[in-house]
């Protein structure tokens, strides 16, 4: 749904609700990139000629979640360190170039590939990008955040992996739900229990509507786009030990990526269950609960605003102030770890890259053809 072209009283209801949601501060960056994504300028800013120094992170892709999610919280923590924007469509470069006063801005990723000054890459462009910007920046010794999903095939999922093992560069993956207060409450609790798990995820996703780059062939759909962030989720709340085989079988209409349920049998016995709805307009953006019982532990979580913790006879409540899916966490880890001062820092490892990816492929699969899929572990190259 286009907010900006909305009544004005839709526009007041959904902002009062989302300050409540996310503050003040989160919410006027949210509004502010719902234009900037639109933003077209007549005379575009000018850039500084010579160029001066300063700054030594790129942006590749310049959308909302750019806009509102890497830029922000980066000049949030860190100040003006961001040197260029890259977009192909250079009024979005341009429009970040301008509200978070970077370097310069461009249109074309190889100048921002071959700076000598940048020695970190966020790639958050289209989907079927990421993992060809994020193998090329590797291949310039450049250290790397690749928003969801790193992949779209399983030729990028190999190609990428190779790139991560022949540079000594690093590489985090935009997968944000782990890292939230709420996530990592989650895994704690989790890790605390021995034994088989039962897990439950329900999601009602964003309205996208049919003609949506999402939709492209070679962007992967939403199985890709989207469930890739809660099949991670559930692939980091086994142990790599206890994972293989994995059985995936699918659930789905006449869509194979929408209104869909797929069930995960691990290794250890865990199961594991997604529901992805994706029917009509969430006012509140996209809504899931989450469900799991482990030994004594029993958890229910809704919409990353509150967790409910219970072990026998103690129950535990996390409640943040404002709904936390852990965006700023992640990114911050992106930038620590590539910090000259930061001891102990390291990326994802290629084990980690490839498990993850090669999941969200299978799930893709399986759903595509209607059929299960079972993968064991050593169909894993980099184990």
């Amino acid at each position: 749904m286009d907010y900006t072209k909305q009544r004005i009283g839709f526009k007041i209801k959904k902002t009062l609700r989302y300050i409540y949601l996310y503050g003040v501060r989160r919410t006027f960056v949210k509004v502010k990139g719902q234009y900037h994504v639109k933003k077209h300028y007549d005379t575009f800013p000018k850039m500084p000629s010579p160029l001066k120094s300063g700054g030594h992170v790129g942006v590749i892709g310049c959308g909302n979640f750019a806009f509102s999610n890497i830029a922000y919280y980066l000049k949030k923590n860190y100040g003006r360190i961001i040197r260029a924007s890259m977009d192909t469509d250079i009024h979005r470069a341009a429009s970040i170039f301008e509200k978070y006063g970077l370097f310069y801005y461009t249109d074309n990723a190889e100048k921002i590939i071959s700076d000598d000054a940048i020695d970190l890459v966020y790639v958050a462009s289209n989907h079927a990008s990421h993992a060809e910007y994020a193998i090329e920046a590797l291949h310039a010794g450049k250290n790397v955040h690749i928003e969801k999903p790193h992949v779209v095939s399983e030729d990028q999922l190999e190609r990428l992996c190779d790139a991560m093992q022949k540079s000594d560069a690093q590489v985090n993956l935009g997968f944000n739900r782990p890292s939230s207060v709420i996530g990592r409450a989650i895994k704690a609790s989790i890790d605390s229990q021995t034994g088989a798990a039962m897990y439950n995820w329900f999601i009602a996703g964003h309205e996208i509507s049919p003609d949506n780059w999402y939709f492209n062939a070679e962007e992967g759909g939403r199985v890709l786009g989207n469930l890739c962030h809660w099949t991670d989720f559930i692939l980091q709340l086994v142990a790599p030990e206890n994972r293989y085989p994995i059985t995936i079988n699918p659930t789905r209409g006449d869509q194979s990526d929408c209104d869909i349920a797929v069930t995960y049998s691990f290794g250890d016995g865990t199961i594991a269950a997604i529901t992805f709805s994706a029917k009509g307009h969430t006012f509140e953006g996209v809504r899931e609960r989450f469900a799991a019982h482990r030994g004594n532990v029993l958890i229910s979580m809704d919409d990353f605003k509150r967790l409910v913790v219970e072990n026998v006879d103690k129950k535990t409540v996390v409640s943040p102030l404002f709904r936390d899916h852990g965006h700023e966490e992640n990114i911050i880890k992106s930038y620590e770890m590539v910090k000259s001062d930061t001891e102990g820092k390291t990326g994802c490892s290629v084990d980690y890259v490839w498990q993850t990816g090669n999941l969200f492929l299978k799930t893709k699969k399986a759903l595509d053809l209607n059929q299960k899929i079972v993968l064991t572990e050593v169909d894993n190259p980099y184990r």
